[in-house]
C-alpha cells in the first residue's frame, strides 16, 4: 500500500465514524472514492491527490494534499458550509493511525471554497487536506 492510499483510507474512515459528519452526510455517511451515478445528496467524493517529498536527511516524509468535493442540492451554500465545518472539526490538526508502515505527522486543511455550480441547483464545496506522512 502507498502512503497516499493509507492516508486516504484512514481519513475517510475517520470521517465516516464521526457523529457530526454523519449528521450532515447521512448515517451511514455518504462518502465515496468515486460517487455512484444517482448518489443521494448531500455527499462527499474524493478528488485529486498530489504528493511531494518533504523529508529531511534520514527521514522519508511525504506531503500529500487530497481534494475532497462536497455536493448538495441546496440552492444556497449554507448546507455545503455546514458540511465543511463538520469535516474541519474532525480533520484540522487531527491525529490518527495509518496502515502499518506509515505514520501521520500532521493533518490540516490548507484550502476551502464553497460556490454554486453552473447548474444553479447544486452547491459545491472544495476542501484540500494535507497530510504529512512518515514512511517507516
Amino acid at each position: 500500500m502507498s502512503a497516499e492510499a493509507a492516508f486516504q483510507d484512514a481519513l475517510l474512515a475517520r470521517l465516516a465514524a464521526d457523529a457530526g459528519v454523519r449528521a450532515v452526510l447521512g448515517d451511514p455517511a455518504r462518502i465515496f472514492d468515486a460517487a455512484p451515478e444517482g448518489a443521494a445528496f448531500p455527499y462527499l467524493s474524493v478528488g485529486r491527490g498530489v504528493s511531494e517529498p518533504a523529508g529531511a536527511s534520514d527521514t522519508q516524509l511525504i506531503a500529500h494534499r487530497l481534494t475532497l468535493h462536497l455536493w448538495t442540492r441546496e440552492t444556497g451554500r449554507r448546507e455545503a458550509k455546514e458540511m465543511l465545518g463538520a469535516i474541519r472539526a474532525v480533520v484540522d490538526d487531527a491525529s490518527f493511525v495509518l496502515e502499518a508502515g506509515f505514520a501521520l505527522i500532521s493533518c490540516r486543511i490548507v484550502y476551502a471554497d464553497v460556490f454554486r455550480t453552473s447548474d444553479s441547483r447544486l452547491a459545491h464545496g472544495v476542501l484540500r487536506v494535507q497530510g504529512i506522512i512518515q514512511v517507516n
